[in-house]
């Protein structure tokens, strides 16, 4: 059995673009899916450090609530979905939980990078402000996490041209179902050992 956790941004559900079609790719290779959302999140993630931090405990709290019913030991494959706070929030509960995910991380602040330690693929955009694209860069060639840079793209990774966007969505999906593939794949293959 797998299991894919689809953990949003604050303001980003799971029915915008970057999740929708990343859960139905999960869906495709076979991933039961799990939506989470963070109800009415204290604090913004785009305020004050402060804020930020109230916003993340806020959906850490809120998420202990959402996934308490689910024995992960069942599961053979996880694959968490994350975007911005997202980013922060699934390897910390991946960690708290002593739990191993696959990880797709989307559009994560520069201060996402001090929880993602798990293996994953990482995207953001050139214009994204509340990333560094430098630390982001360095961050991830440090963890070994293959970066890709959506250019002019903000932290939706949207440009202000609706066919850019949509060609540009194209591509992280394109990347998105390669490495949902390749650990599908990987897991069938050591099944077989």
């Amino acid at each position: 059995m797998k299991l894919a956790v689809i953990f949003p941004g604050v303001g980003y559900h799971t029915d915008k673009p970057l999740l929708y079609y990343s859960k139905k790719l999960a869906k495709e290779y076979g991933f039961e899916v799990r939506e989470l959302t963070y109800g009415s999140s204290k604090g913004t993630f785009r305020g004050t450090r402060e804020e930020m931090q109230q916003a993340f405990d806020s959906a850490l709290v809120q998420i202990e609530t959402e996934l308490q019913d689910i024995d992960f030991s069942k599961y053979e494959e996880l694959l968490f979905i994350s975007k911005s706070l997202g980013t922060a929030v699934a390897p910390t509960f991946a960690r708290k939980h002593h739990l191993t995910a696959h990880n797709i991380y989307y559009t994560p602040v520069t201060e996402s990078l001090d929880y993602m330690k798990q293996e994953g693929i990482v995207f953001t955009g050139t214009s994204d402000p509340f990333a560094n694209m430098e630390i982001l860069k360095q961050g991830c060639e440090k963890l070994g996490l293959p970066l890709y840079i959506t250019e002019q793209g903000n932290h939706s990774l949207e440009t202000c041209n609706v066919l850019d966007d949509i060609k540009h969505l194209s591509v992280i999906m394109h990347h998105t179902k390669n490495y949902i593939e390749s650990i599908s794949e990987a897991n069938s293959k050591e099944g077989w050992l």
